[in-house]
């Protein structure tokens, strides 16, 4: 499909976003060979939330909503429209992250979302610990006490959950069952209290643990791994043996976008390999366009490819919708590790 002529007639395309996943020379590009002007709105899922709601989906013409924000506000805010998925180059998209966020966005037989970026949570080990820290709960162990630190968030409890054998997503519809594996996690973090050395809550406060080397391991974003690694070969971003938990931010159409020609186009634009690149190269975060590795700057592609080999890549366990009052219940057991002596 050509994004050149088939809407040479739209003016501006509307886009709201997260940051660097429009950058500036991308949009320049698009601009120049297409003739639309691209107005950028920068944004987080919250705020895309609100502002869509405030208008009743109008506003905008593509957003990029994380593939578990868009189900539940779909159902009840009608914030969106289905994807015309005849109108997509999908064969540069990778098929698992299409058929992932196929069924993450899934409705009455239409799809809401098709993949677009991607990132996921795992380990940060040094090399001193990378034979011991292999899964999530190999931070608790004896041989790293005191070196590992951890968020007291919901990635935390889903990956202990699954380092500990079991499924938390087969079990997000069944209130029971969640509760009984929150349970078992929250003993779990409660017996690892003693081996952290902090919760970190801001990734320059975590980055800065693993450089001074206060820390050896920690359970982490692979963007922030993949920088570390730059700066030290030493640490290193690790895909969990229970698999690497995996978001996808998505390109969603609002209900009452205006300009869906241009937002078709700029799909098709920045799915081409070469241009996919130019985002890794400014987020930090890969796409979900096919061979877009190979045009990424060394350093980024080579940690990477350390870090996900095709077992590693089949095995990451991609987010589905929270179901509501699940955040809830996660909230409770957090705050019980976080009292608990």
């Amino acid at each position: 499909m050509g994004f050149i002529s088939s809407t040479a007639m739209a003016e501006e395309l509307r886009l709201i976003t997260w940051g660097g996943y429009a950058p500036d020379d991308v949009v320049a590009q698009f601009e120049e060979e297409t003739g639309i002007d691209v107005q950028v709105t920068l944004s987080n899922n919250e705020d895309m939330i609100s502002k869509l709601r405030a208008t009743g989906g109008a506003g905008f013409d593509l957003a990029q909503p994380s593939q578990d924000r868009i189900l539940g506000v779909q159902r009840q805010f009608n914030l969106y429209q289905p994807i015309d998925l005849a109108r997509i180059d999908s064969d540069r998209i990778q098929p698992s992250m299409l058929k992932a966020t196929g069924e993450a966005t899934g409705m009455n037989g239409k799809v809401y979302g098709v993949p677009a970026v991607w990132g996921t949570s795992g380990l940060i080990v040094h090399d001193d610990v990378a034979d011991t820290v292999t899964d999530y709960t190999d931070l608790c162990d004896s041989a790293v006490a005191g070196d590992v630190s951890y968020r007291l968030k919901r990635p935390t409890l889903i990956g202990f959950a699954f380092a500990m054998g079991k499924d938390p997503f087969a079990a997000y519809n069944d209130r029971d069952a969640y509760q009984s594996i929150l349970d078992d996690v929250q003993q779990a973090l409660i017996d690892c209290k003693a081996n952290v050395k902090t919760y970190w809550t801001g990734g320059d406060q975590l980055l800065s643990l693993l450089r001074t080397g206060e820390v050896k391991a920690a359970m982490a974003w692979d963007a922030g791994g993949w920088k570390l690694n730059a700066e030290n070969p030493a640490i290193r971003f690790v895909a969990p043996a229970s698999g690497a938990l995996g978001w996808i931010d998505t390109f969603a159409l609002p209900r009452r976008a205006e300009n869906l020609d241009a937002a078709y186009q700029w799909i098709n634009f920045v799915m081409q390999p070469e241009i996919a690149a130019k985002i890794t190269n400014q987020s930090g975060n890969f796409t979900a366009s096919v061979g877009a590795d190979e045009h990424v700057r060394a350093e980024l592609r080579d940690a990477y490819r350390t870090s996900f080999d095709d077992d590693a890549l089949n095995n990451i366990k991609w987010y589905p919708p929270v179901p509501p009052g699940l955040e809830a219940m996660e909230g409770q057991v957090l705050d019980r590790v976080q009292a608990a002596n």
